[in-house]
């Protein structure tokens, strides 16, 4: 959007910009009049700048407060790309830090879900998942024992999608994901390090391997002030609207 500001706004913007990368996360921008006054500007060219910085969540107004730094989300693409190569991909540093890892059987819906004998051996582990050290995601997979023998807590500080097709010759092939919005309880808030009335967002999914089998079963929290999804849309046309169209 900010291909669009004129030549004053634009130089506001930049100075904006740099201001910014001299504050902390949170901090309050000085007052617009003082701005107007230390660059010589129109407080409505100034107002102008920062409302572009404001949309691009650089920036965030609380009424009646002010106007504070921010961090912005990672948009993450909803599709098949594990959570190392996305963040990797932003130019960010992945973590993992392992929270719970058991081995058990599976109950009836674990087995449901999985497409396995309810009793089979299952590995089931929770990960709080970090970009640059802040935490992002508390993840919660489910795994059949009998698609990787020997796994274990120690294994799974990397990319496990990796690790599956490097050790175990497990391809990635498909998979389902539903995403609403919740409130996060009282032990994820906790990892997430947010208060327990900062929404998140869930995501519920298995996913297949080339073989057509269900190898994993993941739910994920998401931090709502961390993370906005973003998918890919298509119109699909009728048989008879492309018999039609020119």
């Amino acid at each position: 959007m900010h291909g669009s500001l004129p030549g004053k706004a634009a130089e506001i913007r930049a100075l904006l910009l740099s201001l910014i990368d001299t504050l902390p996360e949170g901090a309050a921008l000085p007052p617009e009049r003082e701005l107007s006054v230390r660059w010589n500007v129109a407080r409505m060219t100034l107002r102008r700048a920062v409302d572009e910085l404001v949309i691009e969540e650089l920036l965030v107004r609380r009424h009646g407060s002010g106007t504070y730094t921010t961090r912005p989300k990672v948009a993450r693409w909803l599709g098949m790309i594990g959570f190392s190569e996305d963040i990797r991909r932003r130019g960010m540093r992945p973590g993992n830090t392992m929270l719970e890892f058991r081995h058990q059987k599976a109950e009836r819906a674990a087995a449901r879900r999985l497409r396995i004998p309810v009793g089979d051996p299952i590995i089931a582990f929770t990960r709080l998942r970090l970009a640059d050290d802040l935490p992002m995601v508390v993840e919660r997979t489910t795994l059949p024992a009998a698609y990787v023998p020997g796994l274990e807590a120690e294994d799974l500080d990397g990319s496990m999608y990796d690790l599956l097709t490097n050790r175990y010759g497990i391809d990635v092939a498909s998979g389902t994901s539903r995403l609403e919005p919740v409130m996060p309880d009282a032990k994820t808030a906790a990892w997430l390090d947010i208060p327990v009335t900062q929404p998140c967002l869930a995501t519920h999914g298995i996913s297949f391997d080339s073989r057509d089998r269900v190898f994993e079963y993941t739910s994920a929290l998401y931090r709502g002030d961390r993370y906005a999804f973003t998918t890919e849309l298509r119109m699909t046309q009728t048989p008879r609207a492309r018999a039609t169209s020119f």
